[in-house]
């Protein structure tokens, strides 16, 4: 094996070694920002907030019982006219009520209406969250790839920094003794200040894109677990386009988050419907008064008493007109209506096309992989022709050192093709509604244990 392919691997596992017994696995990353996502976290204490919204509503359907006390004390003087037989009056009474009352809807189509609005609101909480969980599965999957990219990218620049630098040195012997010329060893140089200039962009990536990761894990020094080697990548299941927009018509959080919405805006016609019908509600309430001293009412001798009520009855109110408001609103919510079913017909439309696009991405990112590992392969082989034809005289440094940069593009090229199907097919899932936490374990197994 020539020095030159055994460099990459050389380098790679140089740079991995240190760092094998810290990284971690695709899902354990997931995990950690799944408990530290701020986005993520925020998703979480709104579904929360909206999983009180039918306990709300249902309280329209329910009792209301409410209690009220008063307690009063007065002082009557009374002044009879000169002359008269009256005696005067100067009496301090007072008296002390409790009143317990309670209401009971029976019939009031606009609460009913309003609590169904409420359990609608807890579904759409659960699709809200199962977009904001998908979401994250993509985030920390882009970036999970994203630092090994980069990873790869800068070992195979060093890789290439090293070739560059044999090929100086052998062009700077070839001219000392005579066998090649000047521009030979000034080619090599300037193709070794530009990988030296390749390396500093590669590593500042790099950096950037850890932090980036840490960020959204929320530890430090992250070190994502590289591909076991060569892997096969997964194949595309169902095969069939036209199966993966039909998954996404059924379970696409944005189609039921747009569905949810159009049954609300038909449950806000109702309500504004009920402004025109009667409401009944069962009422009841019981009474208890003490009086001391009488009333200012009793007689002078009057002594304390106690009066004890209880009423229970229907109330019936049946509205005649309103100004109009009504039927201003029924109009309204009839046009919110048929907006919520545009809405809804529009994100159908974008999730089919979206599922579509992500599919044929896919497609195109496994044929990609298959040419660039063909490429990767006849580079090899050229540069190792020129390599050979540099040394008897039939080609030139600068063929070589073409080559080489051409090889070590397509490796690039190759390993982010590679991470690009594997986020892809990721993203597809996300597209057509069917993405899971349990996804990322088929991916996982493709890393190094």
């Amino acid at each position: 094996m020539s020095l030159f392919r055994r460099l990459p691997l050389f380098t790679a596992l140089c740079a991995a070694l240190p760092l094998f017994a810290q990284a971690q696995s695709l899902v354990e990353v997931y995990e950690s920002a799944r408990a530290y996502d701020a986005t993520f976290q925020s998703a979480r204490s709104q579904f929360d907030a909206n999983q009180t919204k039918a306990e709300q509503a249902r309280a329209g359907l329910l009792p209301n019982v409410g209690l009220a006390a008063s307690a009063q004390r007065s002082q009557l003087k009374v002044f009879p006219d000169l002359g008269g037989s009256a005696a005067n009056v100067d009496r301090i009474f007072g008296s002390k009520s409790a009143t317990v009352s309670a209401s009971q809807p029976l019939y009031r189509p606009a609460n009913v209406a309003q609590y169904k609005q409420g359990v609608k609101q807890v579904e759409l909480a659960d699709a809200q969250l199962l977009a904001a969980e998908q979401d994250l599965l993509i985030r920390v999957s882009q970036a999970y790839f994203d630092v090994l990219a980069s990873k790869d990218s800068l070992t195979f620049i060093k890789a290439q920094k090293a070739a560059v630098a044999e090929q100086l040195a052998f062009a700077k012997r070839n001219f000392e003794v005579g066998t090649s010329t000047i521009t030979d060893t000034r080619e090599a140089q300037a193709r070794y200040d530009l990988v030296i200039a390749q390396e500093i962009a590669a590593d500042n990536d790099l950096r950037v894109k850890k932090i980036a990761l840490d960020q959204l894990v929320g530890k430090p020094s992250t070190e994502p677990k590289p591909l076991a080697g060569v892997i096969a990548l997964p194949a595309l299941l169902p095969e069939e386009v036209n199966t993966w927009v039909e998954l996404s018509q059924a379970q696409h959080p944005s189609i039921k988050q747009a569905q949810i919405a159009l049954d609300v805006a038909e449950l806000e016609t109702q309500k504004a419907e009920a402004g025109h019908k009667p409401t009944v509600d069962l009422v009841g309430s019981y009474t208890g008064t003490r009086n001391d001293n009488g009333t200012s009412t009793s007689g002078i001798s009057s002594v304390g008493s106690k009066v004890y009520i209880g009423t229970v009855g229907v109330n019936v109110n049946i509205p005649l007109f309103a100004g109009f408001a009504t039927q201003g609103r029924i109009k309204e919510t009839l046009a919110l209506e048929d907006k919520a079913r545009n809405d809804l017909e529009g994100a159908r439309r974008a999730v089919a096309q979206g599922t579509r696009t992500a599919y044929f991405g896919v497609v195109s990112g496994q044929g990609q992989v298959k040419a660039l590992e063909a490429a990767e392969a006849s580079s090899q082989s050229a540069l190792e022709a020129n390599q050979l034809g540099y040394r008897v005289g039939v080609r030139i440094n600068i063929d070589v050192l073409n080559a080489q940069s051409q090889l070590f593009q397509t490796k690039r090229d190759l390993a982010k093709a590679r991470y690009d199907v594997l986020v892809g097919g990721l993203k597809l899932r996300q597209a057509n509604g069917t993405l899971q936490a349990q996804d990322l374990s088929v991916v996982n197994g493709l890393l190094a244990q």
